[in-house]
């Protein structure tokens, strides 16, 4: 009987030394799984706002190319990628801004707009389509992962000023809106808004669509 204690005794005190050995040698380094090294996002960090609305991470500000293309819709598209959800939209953003816009009294007019640089290129944007009424381009607030406005080159304020006399113009931004929503592959359907005075929380006096695609849109909205 003595013998078998014995014989336990040594076998504990062994295994007591091994532990203590492999604890002083560090923590093993795992292997890696097979294959883990090529992965494309083994040791590229996803932007913070891939995980927001979409998987596919978005391209940085200003880093979209600018390469236009002949396209066989109409006038000169350049195919962009997508990008993800990222700005608010509640009274810390666009609503906050249309009722400083209202406030300000910039439906007058006199003092041009953001949009109005943007036609003559004063300040930069993603353009994706211009002929000659208007000009599609990435809204630098987008609030899905395909946002894009279309705005006429001539000056409007807001939808509810509009006439007779600018049918014509109106039908223009329909279509060109429906045929770069096909280019952007928007296949599945998309929404079209147009924010009106500070009610509809429009924060710039130029008319302009919203076209926000790649997602399910919820209803009501607003």
């Amino acid at each position: 009987m003595a013998a078998v204690l014995a014989r336990g005794l040594v076998r504990g005190a062994l295994r007591l030394g091994q532990s203590a050995a492999g604890m002083s040698a560090g923590p093993r380094t795992p292997t890696p799984r097979p294959g883990a090294s090529e992965h494309p996002w083994a040791s590229t960090p996803i932007p913070a706002c891939a995980s927001v609305g979409t998987s596919t991470p978005c391209t940085p500000k200003g880093t979209d190319p600018v390469s236009p293309v002949d396209s066989p819709l109409i006038g000169r598209y350049a195919p962009q990628p997508q990008r993800c959800v990222s700005a608010p939209s509640g009274r810390d953003g666009e609503v906050g801004k249309a009722q400083q816009a209202a406030a300000a009294g910039e439906e007058a007019g006199g003092q041009p707009t953001i949009f109005s640089k943007i036609i003559n290129r004063t300040i930069p944007a993603t353009i994706l389509y211009e002929d000659d009424k208007c000009l599609v381009f990435r809204d630098v607030a987008p609030q899905a992962p395909v946002h894009f406005l279309v705005i006429p080159k001539r000056p409007i304020p807001r939808i509810s000023r509009v006439g007779p006399q600018d049918t014509e113009l109106l039908g223009h931004l329909m279509v060109v809106a429906a045929r770069t929503a096909q280019a952007e592959g928007l296949a599945d359907g998309y929404r079209l808004v147009i924010n009106d005075g500070k009610h509809g929380a429009q924060s710039v006096y130029h008319l302009h669509l919203h076209v926000l695609g790649g997602r399910q849109m919820g209803w009501p909205p607003g």
